[in-house]
């Protein structure tokens, strides 16, 4: 017979009270016709076109609960999300969110996420809502989001649009997220090497900026249009890195692109080496390509040149460090 779960769980109280709890919570989609509540949404769709993207955040490879509120992982998810639909060109318009949770997790804990879900979309993306999604159980909590954007009319910005001459421009800081999740590492556990949440705190109160950047980031979600208005050549979300993610660029363009070590710090986070801006992950600017004869967009700082060739430049010379996030890589098993 199943051991009793305690009244206030998604164990004790279900799916249907569980939701009914987090639905009128959650923002509401300007665009949507039918939001939650039926088997699917309804959208309106007036370019005729609709950006689409998906991420999943999953405790242990992508967050820890130990360091993360909920409200964090519920801002933390919409975020990155509404910066890959801003790096297309796009206006964010709505969220599906699925959370798989474990049975004994307190019901205010989703109540929490979804509160960061709300405030996430009425900050970087007003009139963007969340429409939909699905809850089921596991012991490994796991969010998984998907976005759509409107491109209204224009062209999406594709990765693979760069060419010899462009400027190759930033807008956000680089390397505050990699900082802070290095400090957590280091000084967010306890002394057997577990991430515990009284320490997190405090080194929260002590390095804000780094931490912020690394549990709630701030991605510039209305320069992503900004910069499809201005002629961008190309874009990208910078999530896995400056250096994996200008490669990205350079692949996709058949082009090589050529960063100023001295421009790259002038856009790290105060503090940061710019080594760490170079090769950290999780930050969530948007790194784009412009025409050099045009003036770059408000927000957007040039750190280097396209240049004909292949692959990544630093100062004129290959750059062969790999740096960034690669989960298959850089994940070793464990939960903490």
């Amino acid at each position: 017979m199943p051991a009793a779960s305690a009244p206030d769980t998604l164990g004790g109280i279900g799916e249907t009270a569980t939701l009914g709890r987090i639905l009128p919570r959650l923002p509401q989609a300007d665009a949507a016709l039918v939001g939650p509540g039926d088997d699917a949404a309804v959208m309106r769709a007036p370019d005729g076109r609709y950006v689409v993207t998906t991420d999943t955040m999953v405790h242990g490879p992508d967050f820890r609960l130990a360091w993360s509120s909920p409200f964090d992982l519920g801002w933390k998810a919409a975020a990155t999300n509404l910066s890959d639909v801003a790096a297309m060109g796009a206006v964010p318009t709505a969220l599906v969110v699925a959370l798989v949770a474990p049975a004994h997790t307190p019901v205010a804990d989703l109540e929490q996420l979804a509160d960061g879900l709300r405030e996430a979309c009425g900050v970087l993306a007003p009139g963007c809502g969340v429409v939909g999604g699905d809850l089921s159980v596991s012991e490994t909590f796991t969010i998984a989001v998907t976005a759509f954007g409107d491109l209204q009319d224009r062209a999406p910005v594709l990765r693979s649009g760069a060419r010899p001459g462009d400027v190759v421009a930033v807008a956000g800081r680089l390397g505050l997220a990699a900082t802070g999740l290095r400090l957590l590492f280091a000084d967010g556990v306890d002394a057997d090497g577990v991430p515990d949440a009284t320490i997190a705190r405090s080194l929260s109160e002590a390095h804000p900026a780094e931490l912020g950047a690394q549990l709630a980031p701030v991605p510039p979600i209305r320069l992503g249009p900004v910069a499809a208005r201005a002629g961008a050549t190309a874009m990208l979300d910078v999530s896995d890195g400056l250096a994996i993610d200008a490669r990205r660029i350079a692949a996709a363009s058949g082009v090589a692109l050529d960063l100023d070590t001295t421009a790259v710090a002038g856009v790290a986070g105060e503090g940061v080496d710019p080594r760490v801006a170079l090769s950290g992950g999780e930050d969530h600017a948007l790194l784009a390509t412009f025409p050099a004869e045009g003036a770059l967009p408000e927000g957007f700082v040039p750190i280097g040149r396209v240049a004909a060739g292949a692959g990544l430049l630093v100062d004129g010379r290959a750059f062969d460090g790999r740096g960034g996030w690669d989960p298959y890589a850089d994940w070793d098993g464990g939960v903490g």
